[in-house]
């Protein structure tokens, strides 16, 4: 497989903020690369404020041809602003927890809004009781013969989320591919909104890393 079949992407981690060039640096060293495709900053962690120069160093490593791609992971509405209003360079992707029982639809509007698009991390709610148990996803899952988490990967594609369901099992990676067969519906869509509580599974990214 060559280099350019592969999507590359690795975090800034909360106390490399300072040291965002060193910290890729040592993560091209370990990964034996020239470049990445996507560098995300992981929290903005407000308490500490250093994430808009931080982003500052991300877009200079961008200009570099170090990283092809800058982005962020659980940052806000106010967050991801200031960074448009200090350094006039939108994220490309907002990684953010997102699923069923957490929808963060005005997040998402405002993503797409200013051309930044969302990608869910924890897409599947851990599964079980929280998500998987719900009777509209088994009964979506009874009708398209599809799985529970197939039903929910679908219904993060629908909407038009990133998603990223993680899996080391070979079967269960397997599983998570075969959802372009089939579509959710507008009114199916509209019932797995309802499933919507606001309940994080992660920290809250304003208090996140103080």
């Amino acid at each position: 497989m060559s280099r350019d079949e592969l999507f590359i992407t690795t975090k800034l981690w909360n106390d490399d903020q300072k040291r965002p060039a060193e910290a890729l640096q040592e993560s091209l060293d370990k990964l034996q690369l020239d470049f990445v495709d996507l560098y995300l900053m992981h929290w903005p962690v407000p308490a500490i404020d250093h994430y808009v120069e931080a982003w500052k160093g991300m877009i200079d490593l961008q200009k570099a041809g170090l990283v092809k791609s800058i982005g962020v992971c659980n940052f806000q509405v106010h967050h991801l602003q200031r960074l448009i209003d200090e350094t006039g360079v939108a994220p490309v992707i907002n990684q953010i927890e997102l699923h069923p029982l957490l929808q963060q639809r005005q997040l998402h509007s405002w993503n797409a809004t200013h051309k930044i698009q969302t990608e869910s991390w924890s897409p599947l709610a851990q599964g079980g009781e929280g998500v998987f148990d719900q009777k509209i996803i088994r009964d979506l899952a009874d009708k398209y013969g599809k799985t529970p988490a197939q039903i929910v990967i679908r219904w993060h594609l629908d909407c038009g989320l990133v998603v990223i369901p993680k899996s080391v099992t070979p079967a269960r990676i397997a599983e998570n591919f075969a959802v372009w067969d089939f579509r959710l519906d507008k009114d199916e869509l509209g019932e797995i909104a309802k499933l919507d509580k606001g309940k994080r599974l992660g920290p809250d990214p304003d208090q996140f890393g103080g």
